[in-house]
């Protein structure tokens, strides 16, 4: 019982760094493509290295409000969920971030982008 728990804990981890990994990846994309001030000379990499300040706020709220989410295991995308954990401007940041960067994944990250896709409609 106690390797099935630990192998559940695992695959909710998974989710949580696959999660992160897309945020943090398309608020790089929309960081770049929006050409903010602040942000690294050559980048940011759609990794979300090298991010404005402010985009860089957003990806930290993000990261938080993921790590403390109670619905985790069973909901999809934050944008389906119940309970709206982010503050209406922060919500807002992320919408905005999430339309401009969403058409443009796949030029980046073909596979991830379909994946992404296909997850959606689970």
């Amino acid at each position: 019982m106690e390797e099935t728990r630990e192998q559940g804990g695992d695959v909710l981890q998974a989710k949580i760094d696959h999660e992160k990994d897309t945020l943090a990846f398309m608020v790089g994309v929309y960081c770049r493509g929006k050409k903010h001030e602040g942000r690294a000379p050559a980048g940011p990499a759609p990794d979300g290295a090298g991010l404005c300040p402010s985009c860089q706020e957003l990806v930290d709220y993000a990261f938080a409000r993921i790590d403390a989410c109670p619905h985790m295991e069973t909901k999809t995308f934050c944008s389906a969920c119940e309970t709206h954990c982010y503050k209406p401007d922060m919500r807002q940041r992320v919408r905005e971030a999430m339309a401009y960067a969403g058409p443009r994944m796949m030029f980046y990250d073909p596979k991830g982008a379909i994946r992404h896709l296909l997850s959606k409609r689970a």
